[in-house]
């Protein structure tokens, strides 16, 4: 006897669709197949890949530029990117068109007597939050009673800390939306600083794991959706394309109301508007959240956030970390479960106590980053379509590039039978 899908899980959020609209499928070309034609050979790319996950299995790896917390108030993941000096030719441009992706202005620059007297002279005890490798975030208070984040680069030569400062000043002073991070000022007196609003929650990371009083279902989906967005105009909204390269629980930021805002840009690259995507040789970013793209050919552009975003739903639906402490990849833990359409053992057991969640949202969170996290670029979603699906929207579904998507999913998801079912005209 044939086992009944629940309408609730990500095969019966499709099936619930596909037997409720006259769906049609239409071919199309994803718009940056192109960027993967050359650099892809299947057969390789597949044996690269295993060997990736049994790496993953080995408890070898080692995530890169990581931020050690000192707080529940985890606010920034602190990282060095000397490939970001790449980017330094590009800054004077940035700061002379003051419009481009709608920039704030106002910045204030910073003396270090302000900034001293704002964390107790830099306060190692009191006021420091967080430390990494080559930069140290302070907790501070203005002269006018606003509370702020203080990033202090630490580590490095001159050049390269200019280069990495000037770097994330020239993206972080021309993003302006409720998702992304906001900045304050800077300062360049007696070294290099970047002030942000301090997030009332502090980060992501802190609420799922460092914080006894779980995460409500309307709150985790909210930070889906806002963090989503925020990737979408990063991505879209910008004259100049904006690859964040280090999407993750530690980098999103959550104000008073738990609206999510993207924050450190330290190794985000610009992609000018005629490229397809970047090439980088140096291996940066956090483990866990890196896409089989870059980890094997150096490849950056827009999927790899979407993947990395992808790994980031998993965590808000099943409250596991991206990589646990016995070194378990969350994707690969969570992909077996996902083949089985095994909604119950996806879900976060806080959430499942007493059934504190809506189904269906967690039917389509689980659909949409079982996209995301495909190993292809090509055949996972555009942040466009993330946030469509996300709300709900699933006549998105037929627009000329998603049916591709819904057959990646059924292939990854799907027995013979299933998928028989689902592509039914009604």
């Amino acid at each position: 006897m044939e086992k009944k899908v629940d309408s609730n899980s990500p095969t019966g959020v499709l099936e619930d669709y596909f037997r409720s609209e006259d769906f049609e499928t239409s071919s199309s070309k994803d718009r940056s197949s192109s960027s993967y034609s050359k650099a892809e050979n299947k057969s390789k790319h597949a044996s690269r890949w295993r060997g990736f996950m049994q790496l993953l299995r080995g408890g070898t790896k080692k995530s890169v530029g990581s931020l050690q917390s000192l707080s529940v108030l985890k606010l920034l993941s602190i990282t060095r990117s000397s490939s970001m000096r790449e980017n330094v030719v590009v800054a004077p441009d940035l700061f002379a068109k003051t419009n481009m992706c709608n920039s704030k202005s106002g910045s204030r620059n910073f003396t270090l007597s302000e900034l001293q007297a704002a964390t107790n002279n830099f306060n190692p005890v009191e006021n420091m939050i967080g430390k990494g490798g080559y930069a140290e975030v302070y907790m501070g208070c203005l002269q006018n009673g606003q509370y702020v984040a203080i990033k202090r680069l630490t580590k490095g030569t001159q050049d390269e800390m200019t280069g990495d400062f000037l770097s994330e000043l020239g993206i972080m002073a021309h993003v302006n939306h409720p998702n992304t991070a906001k900045l304050i000022g800077y300062g360049i007196e007696g070294g290099m600083h970047l002030v942000l609003e301090l997030s009332a929650h502090g980060s992501l990371a802190s609420l799922l794991y460092g914080s006894k009083e779980k995460l409500k279902w309307h709150i985790r989906y909210k930070i889906a959706l806002g963090t989503a967005e925020g990737l979408l105009y990063l991505h879209e909204g910008c004259q100049r394309r904006i690859i964040h390269r280090d999407i993750k629980a530690a980098n999103i930021l959550l104000t008073e109301d738990f609206e999510p805002q993207i924050c450190d840009f330290g190794l985000a690259k610009w992609l000018p508007e005629h490229w397809t995507h970047h090439y980088v040789a140096k291996f940066e970013g956090t483990f866990s959240y890196l896409a089989p793209e870059f980890l094997m050919h150096g490849i950056v552009d827009e999927k790899t956030d979407v993947f990395a975003f992808g790994v980031l739903l998993l965590e808000l639906a099943t409250g596991r970390r991206a990589l646990d402490y016995s070194q378990q990849s969350l994707v690969l833990w969570a992909k077996p479960l996902l083949k089985k359409n095994d909604i119950r053992d996806l879900t976060d057991p806080s959430l499942a106590i007493n059934g504190s969640y809506n189904a269906r949202q967690m039917g389509i969170m689980l659909l949409v980053a079982s996209l995301c996290i495909q190993q292809s670029p090509i055949r996972r979603p555009h942040m466009s379509q993330v946030v469509q699906l996300l709300n709900g929207n699933l006549s998105y579904l037929k627009t000329s590039q998603v049916p591709f998507l819904c057959k990646t999913f059924h292939e990854e998801l799907s027995s013979a039978e299933t998928l028989k079912k689902l592509m039914m005209i009604t």
